[in-house]
């Protein structure tokens, strides 16, 4: 059975945040591979308040630890040994989903979000950004002064 252990600390999830993505109906998962020396695979929860009030919540996250233990037990050799962080943020459906799905999406977003080899640039940036995406348009360069339409000098 493959060792998980728990991100607990801010920067572990937004570092996890910056890796690959998988989606399904239920919940969305979010992993990177760490640099770090010897470690396991470490996994973290995400139930925003938008899901339902506490006690759903909580529901959803002992649904999603119980599916991780069973998922975890089944895991490949190869992919318990990798060390990455994963997130996995859970939606409104994993409330009444079956836990034959639950666990058939984490044993195809495990394995998913910490495949080796190219997670991006390293700039930060991800690539095939849009601009157009980040919250605004791109800036037109400005006008020089006095020379804009209809404004005649010295107003």
């Amino acid at each position: 059975m493959a060792t998980i252990e728990r991100l607990k600390r801010r920067p572990d999830f937004l570092a996890a945040a910056a890796g690959r993505r998988f989606h399904t109906d239920r919940l969305t998962a979010q992993g990177r591979l760490r640099d770090e020396g010897p470690g396991t695979l470490r996994l973290g929860f995400t139930v925003t308040k938008r899901v339902g009030r506490a006690t759903e919540r909580n529901r959803i996250k002992r649904r999603l630890r119980a599916a991780v233990a069973e998922v975890a037990a089944g895991l490949s050799p190869d992919v318990a040994a990798r060390v990455a962080d994963i997130v996995l943020i859970a939606r409104r459906p994993a409330l009444d989903a079956a836990f034959s799905t639950l666990t058939g999406d984490l044993a195809h977003a495990i394995p998913a979000v910490t495949r080796p080899g190219r997670q991006g640039s390293g700039s930060g940036e991800r690539p095939h950004s849009n601009p157009s995406r980040r919250g605004g348009r791109p800036s037109a360069p400005p006008a020089p002064p006095n020379e804009r339409v209809g404004v005649p000098d010295g107003q």
